[in-house]
């Protein structure tokens, strides 16, 4: 029986908080927010012709986080047969 008490006291709080957020939340807005209408005009521009464009991290070309290409190490030895 307590359980079922506290059950219905907590319930009665929390739809109090609800209730007091749902006001608050009420009574700080304001209309000041909306922009003033004003009449709509047409324009119409027109767009730059773009260029393609190469984008490269060093300005002389190339890529600089490129390891340097070594040729590997001889493995095998023909007089060790």
């Amino acid at each position: 029986m307590a359980s079922n008490l506290s059950r219905r006291i907590s319930a009665a709080v929390g739809g109090a908080a609800i209730l007091a957020m749902i006001g608050f939340t009420a009574a700080c807005s304001t209309d000041s927010d909306k922009p003033e209408e004003s009449p709509t005009t047409t324009t119409t521009t027109t767009e730059p012709t773009l260029t393609p464009t190469e984008k490269s991290i060093n300005p002389t070309g190339g890529n600089v986080f490129t390891p340097p290409v070594t040729a590997p190490q001889q493995t095998f030895d023909p007089q060790n047969d």
